[in-house]
């Protein structure tokens, strides 16, 4: 019996997903071709430069030392100024323009539901405050009015401010009965320059009050109007118009100095109407009186007062 040969099954397509059913040569990477030969190192002798002349390494020498000095005393400077008051310093120091040294000024309390005097609601413009409280304190150095020492004062004392004329003085002391004043507060000093200070706080029923008897009575206008002790002349102060800017809202302030030739003692002289108070401002000083302590003392009145 002859034994027949079974031939090999077909294997079929290859499957290119599949490297088992690649031709053994795809498995095979092609050969690299071969490295280039490294280039020759090549030693090149240093030669060295030049040398550069003593005087320029000198003059290198002394730059850098003085950078290095200039540098240290620069932040030195700044910080001794930055630690200095500026009125240590030379050329940035604050002249004396002649301002006194006021305390630190605030309002006083108020009653318990009392509104102040510019406020909604307050349409008298009463100051519920204690009026003796509204008055500005003396300025560093002042030596105190034995009589006017900050608390109450009589009709009287305040007619005492005008001028010499039974008239007048009579009609001043009519005037404040009928316009009904409330209070009268007080407080003077002389500082060591000589200069006499005094305030006056009048309290009225209300603000229309105040600033009618200012109008009527006083008169003030074109001049100060009923004329003080020493002050027969008076007009307005032209410069007062820069400091004005610092008065409160709702007050109003009229400023007035007696011109030269003043007989010996200069009287300045200022009315502020704020509400149901009016305040008179008064300095004079043998010689001339300062404008600019007068000027200070009017603002922070009317501050007060404010």
């Amino acid at each position: 019996m002859t034994e027949q040969m079974t031939p090999p099954a077909d294997p079929g397509p290859a499957d290119p997903g599949n490297p088992t059913d690649l031709a053994p040569a795809a498995l095979v990477p092609p050969p690299l071709p071969p490295m280039p030969p490294q280039p020759p190192v090549v030693h090149t002798p240093h030669v060295p430069g030049p040398r550069p002349p003593r005087r320029v390494l000198r003059a290198v020498a002394r730059w850098t030392a003085a950078v290095v000095v200039f540098a240290g005393l620069g932040s030195g400077v700044a910080y001794g100024i930055s630690s200095m008051e500026r009125s240590d310093v030379p050329g940035l120091a604050t002249r004396d323009d002649g301002r006194w040294d006021y305390p630190r000024l605030s309002l006083p309390a108020l009653p318990s539901g009392s509104p102040r005097p510019f406020t909604q609601g307050n349409t008298a413009e009463i100051h519920h405050a204690d009026l003796r409280e509204l008055l500005l304190p003396a300025p560093a150095g002042a030596t105190p009015d034995k009589e006017l020492a900050g608390g109450w004062v009589s009709t009287e004392l305040y007619v005492s401010e005008y001028a010499e004329d039974q008239d007048q003085r009579a009609g001043l002391r009519l005037a404040l009965r009928d316009y009904a004043v409330r209070h009268i507060a007080a407080r003077g000093w002389t500082m060591p320059d000589g200069t006499s200070s005094r305030i006056y706080l009048l309290r009225f029923q209300s603000g229309g009050f105040a600033q009618a008897f200012k109008d009527m009575e006083i008169e003030s206008g074109a001049d100060a109007g009923a004329p003080l002790v020493g002050a027969p002349t008076t007009e307005i102060d032209a410069d007062w118009s820069e400091f004005a800017r610092d008065a409160v809202e709702g007050t109003t302030t009229e400023v007035f100095a007696e011109p030269a030739p003043y007989d010996g003692t200069q009287v300045r002289q200022a009315y502020v109407v704020a509400g149901d108070t009016l305040a008179l401002i008064v300095h004079e000083k043998k010689g001339g009186a300062p404008a600019v302590p007068f000027r200070q003392t009017v603002i922070l009145q009317n501050q007060l007062l404010g």
